[in-house]
Parts: C-alpha cells; sequence; structure tokens
C-alpha cells in the first residue's frame, strides 16, 4: 500500500493488531480506546471490551473523556465499579491491558508519575490509577509509547515490569507467574522481553526507520532479536477508521497542538483587527 500514513497511526494500529477475538481487554482513555475500536471493528468483533470503571462488553462511538464515560459507548453489557473491575483482575479474568508509558527501564518498570524529584518535580504525570494493578495480575501487558523516554533508573517506580530482571519478579512472590509486561509498542519500532534475562529487546522496525533512530532513544546496549523484521504497513481500511474514529490521534499530539494554536492564534487576530 502506498498511501502515506504516520507513525502515529501506526503505533495504534501495531497495538490494535495485539487485540485477540473473544479476549477481555482493559482500556484506558486515548490511544488504548481507539486500538480497541478498530480491533473490534477489523479482526476481533467479540473482544470484550472493559473501561477501568466498571463498563463492560463495549463498543466506542467516540473517544472518551473520562474512565467511566458511558455517552461516548455504542451500547454496553452491564456496569459495575471501579472495585470489581480491579477485582477481576486480581482473579486472573483480565486477558489484556494496555499501559502507557512516562518512563521506562530495560526491565519495563514503569513511571507514570513524576519527573524529577518526587516533592519538587520537573514534571508531575498522571499517577498510577489502575496501571500498578493490571500490570501485576492482567494475563498480558502491553506498553505503548507515544511520547515517554527510555532511562537507566526511574525517578520514581509506578509500576512493577521485571523488577531486576532474569526471575526476580516470580522469585518476589508478589504477581501471579506468567505475568508482566509482553510488549512495548513505540512510534519507531516494537520490543519485546528476552525469554531469559527479561530486558527489552527490539523484535520490530517501522517502515523508514533505521536501527540507529532507535538506539539513539535508548541510554543503555541495545538488544536487538536475530530476527528482525518490518512492521506490516497499515492497510487502506485500518487508516480510514482511524482518522475517521479519532482524527487527533491520527495525527499525534504535536501536529495537533500546533494546529490548535494556529486556528487560536488566527482567530485572535482576526478579533483583534479594527472594524470597518
Amino acid at each position: 500500500m502506498n498511501r502515506h500514513y504516520t507513525l502515529s497511526e501506526l503505533l495504534i494500529i501495531a497495538t490494535a493488531r495485539e487485540i485477540k477475538n473473544d479476549e477481555n481487554v482493559i482500556l484506558g482513555v486515548g490511544l488504548p480506546t481507539t486500538a480497541g475500536a478498530l480491533a473490534k471493528a477489523l479482526h476481533a468483533p467479540n473482544a470484550n471490551l472493559m473501561m477501568e470503571s466498571g463498563i463492560i462488553d463495549f463498543t466506542p462511538l467516540v473517544q472518551p473523556n473520562h474512565i467511566a464515560d458511558a455517552m461516548s459507548c455504542r451500547g454496553f453489557s452491564y456496569s459495575t465499579d471501579l472495585f470489581t473491575s480491579f477485582t477481576m483482575t486480581y482473579r486472573g479474568f483480565v486477558d489484556v491491558c494496555f499501559l502507557g508509558v512516562g518512563q521506562v527501564d530495560k526491565f519495563g518498570n514503569l513511571n507514570t508519575t513524576v519527573i524529577g524529584d518526587y516533592y519538587k518535580p520537573t514534571i508531575r504525570l498522571p499517577g498510577s490509577g489502575g496501571a500498578a494493578d493490571f500490570i501485576s495480575y492482567a494475563k498480558r501487558t502491553v506498553l505503548t509509547m507515544r511520547g515517554g523516554e527510555f532511562v537507566e533508573k526511574l525517578d520514581y517506580v509506578t509500576s512493577p515490569g521485571y523488577l531486576e530482571g532474569g526471575d526476580s519478579r516470580d522469585k518476589s512472590g508478589l504477581f501471579p507467574k506468567g505475568t508482566g509486561p509482553s510488549l512495548l509498542i513505540s512510534q519507531k519500532g516494537i520490543f519485546t522481553f528476552d525469554e531469559k534475562t527479561k530486558e527489552l529487546t527490539l523484535a520490530e522496525i517501522y517502515p523508514g526507520v533505521s536501527i540507529d533512530d532507535i538506539k539513539q532513544d535508548i541510554p543503555w546496549d541495545l538488544k536487538v532479536a536475530a530476527g528482525l523484521k518490518e512492521t506490516a504497513p497499515p492497510s487502506e481500511e485500518e487508516i480510514n477508521f482511524i482518522r475517521d474514529f479519532a482524527p487527533a490521534e491520527a495525527a499525534g499530539r504535536a501536529l495537533m497542538t500546533e494546529l490548535t494554536a494556529t486556528a487560536l492564534f488566527k482567530e485572535l487576530t482576526e478579533r483583534s483587527k479594527p472594524s470597518a
């Protein structure tokens, strides 16, 4: 397919491809909801999409404004509460969850709390919400990275990945065996976690992106899979769906911020002109 697409769109599409039919899926607001809507519309019609707030088996109509936005749904099977959605995860009923990344280290530990000193932060991030619970108990966790950073040491540990690597997560006795992050999907490529060391490993690279483009963002010697492959480009159907459902997500935050600022400046300039 020769149609132009953005790396932000490919990130969303790669995320959607990780949702399988009949899976129970916890979705957050924003990119995960767009990916869930795409998956349910095109290849996983029986996926059970769930909001953290307890809205179960919904079909996204528009982007939700918050985690309990029932008005964004085209129907849902039932609605429960936050406590129940969390305990469903503890009891092993959640197949896959999606978590955004503020900072991530080589073993998939996450920071979504603060950048800098906790008491005098450079940036205050959204915090944990359900992230720590979901990465702890969901059968599979997919990390999405659009604007976060790779670091040697987190400024704050919000959500546990593979701790110090190797079998340290299982040895801690705090998490069901086999849980933890399975993939990290960025705007440049897709990473897996080494089966033994649990270290991030580059597995797929996006068209037009080089290994050096990716390595320049990573402060350690990145492992690259022997079978490194190029991510399949989006289909026409995938691109059309995203641009119709969530044009702001498709464009990416930087472009949408620029366009919004340009439009606002134009409007203010027009208002300031003297009347004829």
